[in-house]
């Protein structure tokens, strides 16, 4: 990533801060992989409940918002992950957790399991931890927010 994204990214993240009235100080780190470029923003602040919001609706709601304005700015498209008071880190290790019990349940009664209510990015982090298992395979099914995920014994 070029200096002049370097400033135009804090430049956006700072100016998102200050419109929200959020008192707080924000980092980021971008990261590219083969199939995605991705900035990762650790904001610290004693506003999280408001960030947060119910259900991590806001912390969700304000990444898309990062990312769309990111992107437009630097003609190309980036993934945005924003961390505030451990909420991603602590939901990933439940989600983690509850993939694993999934799976087995699935496995012990050798019929398909939902996960219903998982947001868009929790969905795509229990597909990649499931992607090389070879006892199960991962479905999401749905549309909107009656999409869920389905964890299925391999036949």
């Amino acid at each position: 990533m070029k200096k002049t994204e370097e400033k135009i990214i804090k430049e956006i993240i700072d100016s998102f801060i200050n419109v929200l009235g959020i008192s707080g100080t924000a980092t980021f780190e971008a990261t590219t992989s083969d199939k995605e470029e991705l900035i990762e923003i650790l904001l610290e602040t004693q506003d999280t409940s408001l960030v947060i919001g119910h259900h991590g609706e806001g912390l969700e709601a304000l990444q898309l918002l990062l990312s769309l304005a990111i992107s437009k700015k630097i003609d190309r498209f980036v993934r945005v992950s924003l961390e505030v008071g451990d909420y991603k880190k602590n939901r990933i290790e439940f989600l983690n957790q509850l993939t694993a019990k999934t799976k087995e349940r699935a496995l012990l009664e050798g019929r398909d399991i939902a996960m219903p209510e998982l947001k868009s990015w929790e969905r795509r982090l229990v597909h990649m931890l499931l992607q090389d298992d070879e006892e199960v395979e991962t479905e999401s099914i749905g549309e909107a927010k009656e999409r869920v995920l389905v964890i299925k014994p391999k036949k």
